[in-house]
């Protein structure tokens, strides 16, 4: 068993003025965009594991990319329903009819696994910055006509492709900070960045994923830059250099957990 539990959360004024909800609650209230269709689908709220390799924000799994490649909508099930992404022998509407993961060949039906549970959806790297954490809220973010235009007034568009998934940890039932995964895009290459802040929504750290890989990424200075910055108040960033475009991602990122846990 995980030693994290979802749990009742009393939540400081202070930190997240407009999130009024309970931790017990097995599937968050509000959920991205394509998470929504899944359900209208196949009758059940997919993990984020479904696309994402390691949960809401990381690179697509092979279901995840045939989902986009086909249109990401309504229509893209009925398109992929007899491919077999992960290769299992079983056709993605076979594996998600039964609740089985299509994107994992270790979940087919009769084994699904345990995708579905929430304790086991939280990415390994969203753990490692938060290690006192005992309890964790992942808040699906979508995003209402209000939050759009507040987020122009805050110098970002952003829209449903930018929902995502604001990972909440909580330690002695009080949440202990948040943290963000998502892209930053430079000359049409794609790397994955996971911004985690403190309670009071002032970044503490920016790190790449799969650093190792992304060099040059790794070792931007923007990354140094924006820490203490209070998520909403990211810099835009000027001109088309890496710097740039990592600064401005993060805005966008920044912006969109402001918007989701202070209201718009």
């Amino acid at each position: 068993m995980s030693r994290y539990q979802f749990i009742k959360v009393r939540i400081p004024h202070q930190l997240l003025v407009g999130l009024l909800l309970s931790v017990t609650t097995m599937a968050a209230t509000a959920m991205p965009n394509y998470a929504r269709q899944y359900k209208l689908q196949y009758g059940y709220t997919p993990s984020c594991q479904a696309c994402h390799r390691e949960g809401g924000g990381t690179p697509l799994t092979d279901y995840g990319q045939d989902f986009m490649d086909s249109g990401k909508n309504s229509v893209a099930f009925t398109l992929i329903a007899e491919v077999d992404s992960d290769n299992d022998g079983y056709s993605n509407a076979q594996e998600s009819v039964a609740r089985a993961n299509p994107a994992n060949k270790a979940s087919v039906p009769g084994s699904t696994g345990e995708w579905l549970d929430l304790s086991s959806v939280i990415p390994r790297e969203v753990q490692a910055l938060f290690p006192d954490a005992t309890a964790w809220k992942p808040l699906d973010a979508n995003l209402t006509p209000a939050d759009i235009a507040a987020a122009q007034q805050l110098g970002v568009s952003l829209t449903s492709d930018d929902e995502n998934t604001i990972y909440i940890p909580v330690a002695e039932r009080r949440p202990i900070g948040t943290a963000l995964i998502f892209p930053a895009t430079h000359n049409d290459e794609t790397v994955f960045l996971l911004m985690a802040t403190d309670r009071q929504l002032n970044i503490s750290q920016i790190t790449v994923l799969n650093a190792d890989e992304q060099p040059e990424v790794r070792d931007s200075k923007v990354l140094i830059e924006l820490r203490d910055i209070a998520v909403q108040s990211v810099p835009s960033g000027e001109g088309d250099s890496l710097d740039a475009s990592i600064a401005r991602a993060v805005k966008k990122a920044g912006v969109l957990v402001h918007l989701r846990l202070k209201g718009a």
